[in-house]
């Protein structure tokens, strides 16, 4: 019963749409804040930019909108993160550079730090998802494609600042990766 109501859910473009909304809210909300806290420790100006650029985004959500149009707040928002993203950094030995987002293969040290804690992230959301009952294939946010487990990127998008931006940080910051 709760797979069939996920997926009627999911086959309905108001409901897809809507729950894809919260998910962008909460992962745009926990972008800002972790960008908040490094501009109290550290002021910058393209920080201060990046924050109001998310406000700007968390206030275009506060409506019902079609699925198109946040998926599209979503990578709006996203570049505005990672466009400020190496003023996280604060290791000066340079042997960590971020010039930017890139995956697919991951272009440097951060990145594949990145992509590596989003996939244990997306596997234990997944294996979460299973032992509830849900399908992990279909999701709202992300376009179901065959082996991608959708609703799981779906749901990872909240933790990604929390759990894997802050510890790849903290990790170079303090030097505990080399």
């Amino acid at each position: 019963l709760l797979r069939r109501e996920q997926y009627r859910k999911a086959d309905n473009p108001e409901n897809s749409a809507e729950l894809a909304r919260a998910i962008c809210i909460g992962k745009i909300a926990n972008s800002r804040t972790i960008l908040r806290r490094t501009a109290r420790e550290r002021s910058h100006p393209e920080l201060a930019n990046a924050c109001n650029r998310l406000n700007d985004s968390l206030a275009r959500l506060k409506k019902p909108l079609p699925l198109d149009i946040i998926r599209g707040i979503e990578g709006e928002a996203a570049n505005a993160y990672f466009g400020v993203f190496r003023h996280l950094i604060t290791d000066t030995s340079g042997t960590f550079t971020f010039g930017g987002r890139s995956r697919r293969p991951p272009l440097d040290e951060i990145n594949c730090l990145l992509s590596f804690c989003y996939t244990l992230l997306a596997h234990d959301i997944r294996s979460a998802l299973e032992t509830v009952g849900l399908d992990p294939a279909v999701g709202f946010l992300h376009r179901d494609r065959p082996g991608r487990p959708s609703l799981a990127l779906d749901l990872m998008e909240e933790f990604r600042p929390w759990l894997v931006d802050r510890l790849v940080c903290t990790l170079i910051n303090r030097g505990q990766i080399k």
